[in-house]
């Protein structure tokens, strides 16, 4: 789910590097107004080495393969933190794997670390619930994981299907992107299955990760 250098048109790079500057700077401005800012600093940087090491993982989904994406498990468990940590993996994997580009970072950035922002808010929601507030845990996390994947990967499909090369067989390659959708809702489950097995455990040995 890493769009490559060259696919899309330059003003599209640029909206993306707009975006995502404009995204970071809010998420650093919040960080840097918690009392203490660079104590999740280690936590970020573990997990951002997660991220990174995630996109080496790929799983056969004939005609193609998946490879984990994880940025709901980083936005329920970095909050803000979780933004600045995705595009740094991101910059590394461009780097060093070519695994999407770095005229397209922006919107790589934008397109996977918006969603996990949006994951972070909706799972912090189980601190306005106290009825089976276990349970109630399990199923944000769930959600979380789930449905930051899910908005990446719609958001992926939109920018390809609309960018698509007039020298291709458009239709065709519509298909296959939209056929495409199918191994993301798989990936979708998973990793919300992913997120709530971690959020679990992490509840249980040590609940002030959580906290956020």
């Amino acid at each position: 789910m890493h769009i490559p250098d060259g696919f899309i048109p330059p003003s599209l790079c640029i909206a993306g590097y707009a975006l995502t500057g404009g995204v970071t700077w809010y998420c650093l401005r919040k960080i840097n107004r918690t009392t203490n800012p660079t104590e999740q600093i280690p936590k970020a940087s573990l997990l951002t080495a997660a991220f990174f090491v995630a996109s080496l993982i790929h799983i056969p989904l004939p005609p193609s393969s998946l490879h984990l994406v994880l940025n709901g498990m980083m936005g329920t468990l970095l909050g803000y933190y979780a933004f600045p940590a995705i595009l740094i993996g991101l910059f590394f994997q461009a780097v060093m794997f070519q695994h999407g580009g770095l005229s397209t970072l922006g919107v790589n950035a934008a397109m996977m670390g918006i969603p996990a922002l949006l994951a972070y808010h909706l799972f912090q929601l189980r601190n306005r619930i106290n009825h089976k507030k276990q349970l109630w845990t399990r199923i944000l996390a769930a959600l979380a994981g789930a449905v930051s994947l899910g908005l990446s990967a719609l958001i992926f499909v939109v920018i390809t299907i609309t960018n698509i090369s007039q020298d291709l067989n458009v239709q065709t390659e519509k298909n296959l992107i939209l056929f495409s959708l199918v191994g993301y809702l798989i990936q979708a489950l998973l990793e919300g299955i992913f997120t709530m097995m971690l959020v679990v455990f992490l509840d249980k040995v040590k609940p002030e990760i959580l906290k956020g």
